[in-house]
């Protein structure tokens, strides 16, 4: 991983869920920084993400301080003093505001944050900062993750070379409207806040909210894109702005290979599967059906077992939103073998060739609907016996 000028980071073993394991994390940012941030959409969203919203509209964080381990949701009132609390030590230490801090949580949901084993971590988080921290930093923040996801790019905005560095963790409780992860993106550009915070929303569109593992959407999730403006350029302010396409790319690319990496990380997962669907009236339907392919139980498991029962596949597009839909005028691809077409088994079909797709690890299904232009694609995973037990002994 490149270093990000004017970032510093650390990750320490505080003993939240297991010992010696990294599970705090330490962002350090330059004065001056710009800070854009998406959260979760669900109703229940946990404590951390309330006070990490709340002080990011009052100022550009000096801190971000995340914990692997525990959610702090569904915690109530004291979740919110517990995350309070931490933020103050923080404070205290370093010297900053309360409000300079953004903390962040993310594991079991429930149960009450171990305040002071966090408190205890924190002398060790301040002391550690560098640099070079982004790998432990990666693996900081890990739950059931097998394996960090990190990505590092540069790019050329004008004549300025810029370095965006990013790490997420994700491996289930995964769907769109943010998914159970966590993102954490830098570069040294100077960017507005407000040109920031569009960048950001365009690139999670278009790459986290495009993955789906099982349909549920995590209490937790968060991205986070800081901009530190170490680099010696002009702020970037305009969208008009030539450098901005150039910033929006490499910002997208990073968040797109860190939702790819997560999941390929599926929980038990063995297959990678692109759901393409093409020739909609909108984006819209055409994501809606993605998705409903990609959710479905017997589709995923079809493609544990290596099993071309494109019969599944049909059925879950026959139950997507998606009005009037003629069948007649469907065709289904499973990578370069045609299985459906004109809304019936293709005449040039066999099991056999449907069998050898079925037989890669990456797949892509693609759908054309023959009623327009637009279209969207999603990634998601099969799956398997090692889904049910990851998720049956989290808790053991």
């Amino acid at each position: 991983m490149d270093k990000v000028a004017g970032v510093r980071l650390s990750a320490t073993a505080a003993g939240i869920r297991k010992a010696d394991r990294l599970d705090l994390v330490l962002f350090e940012i330059e004065p001056g920084a710009s800070c854009a941030a998406v959260f979760t959409r669900n109703a229940f969203c946990a404590a951390p993400v309330l006070m990490a919203r709340a002080h990011l509209a009052t100022r550009a964080p000096r801190y971000l301080l995340i914990n692997s381990g525990n959610a702090n949701a569904g915690t109530g009132e004291q979740g919110m003093r517990d995350a309070q609390a931490c933020c103050a030590a923080l404070a205290l230490l370093s010297g900053c505001q309360v409000e300079d801090v953004m903390p962040f949580s993310t594991g079991v949901i429930g149960e009450p944050l171990p305040v002071e084993k966090i408190k205890n971590g924190l002398a060790a988080a301040l002391q550690g900062l560098r640099a070079g921290g982004w790998d432990d930093a990666a693996r900081g923040i890990m739950t059931t993750d097998t394996r960090p996801k990190a990505v590092s790019k540069r790019v050329h905005l004008g004549n300025v070379e810029c370095v965006i560095n990013g790490i997420a963790k994700g491996a289930g409780m995964i769907h769109p409207n943010m998914a159970t992860m966590l993102g954490f993106l830098a570069t040294d550009a100077r960017v507005a806040p407000a040109l920031l915070q569009r960048c950001l929303a365009e690139a999670v569109d278009d790459s986290f909210h495009c993955i789906t593992i099982d349909g549920d959407t995590s209490t937790n999730d968060a991205c986070v894109l800081i901009a530190s403006g170490a680099a010696n350029m002009p702020v970037l302010a305009s969208a008009d702005d030539a450098r901005y396409a150039a910033l929006r790319e490499a910002v997208g690319d990073v968040c797109r290979e860190l939702a790819q990496a997560i999941v390929r990380d599926a929980e038990g997962a063995t297959k990678f599967m692109t759901i393409e669907v093409t020739e909609g009236r909108d984006r819209e339907e055409c994501r809606a059906a993605a998705t409903t392919i990609a959710l479905s139980p017997l589709v995923k498991t079809a493609f544990f077992a290596s099993d071309p029962n494109w019969g599944r596949i049909l059925a879950a597009l026959g139950r997507a939103p998606l009005p009037e839909l003629d069948v007649a005028r469907v065709t289904i691809w499973l990578d370069d073998v045609c299985i459906v077409r004109q809304g019936q088994r293709a005449s040039d079909y066999t099991e056999e060739r449907g069998r050898a797709v079925m037989q890669r690890q990456d797949i892509t299904v693609r759908v054309q609907l023959g009623r327009g232009d637009a279209k969207a694609r999603v990634w998601t995973s099969d799956l398997s016996y090692d889904y049910v037990r990851i998720n049956a002994e989290y808790r053991t």
